[in-house]
């Protein structure tokens, strides 16, 4: 896998924990150009070695940061089953369109350190 060492090197990513770090490969393993990433917490869980609400967490922090975009939410049906969400990688080009690169546009939230 080819991964740019600019994004490597940023702020944004150095400063995930690991296991949104190793989501981040997981997703990449399963891209392809033409078609989203399905994707769920259960498998990211499993494959990670960390509970659900781990997984779910490390989802959270890869879309606030903008490494991904929900492409297409989940659902659940008893009938015909479920499926999980789909996710475009925005380091990676989709549609045969080049990257968004929406990450280089993240900037960490800035807690104030003033006492009242």
């Amino acid at each position: 896998m080819a991964v740019s060492r600019a994004m490597r090197e940023s702020y944004c990513y150095e400063s995930m924990p690991p296991t949104a770090k190793v989501l981040m490969d997981l997703l990449q393993m399963q891209w392809r150009n033409d078609k989203p990433v399905s994707y769920g917490v259960r498998e990211a869980s499993q494959k990670i070695g960390c509970t659900k609400d781990t997984a779910s967490k490390a989802f959270n922090i890869l879309l606030n940061r903008g490494f991904i975009v929900c492409f297409e939410q989940s659902s659940f049906n008893s009938k015909t089953g479920s499926k999980t969400r789909d996710w475009r990688l925005t380091w990676m080009p989709f549609d045969y369109k080049n990257p968004t690169h929406s990450w280089e546009k993240w900037t960490p939230e800035i807690k104030s350190t003033v006492l009242k």
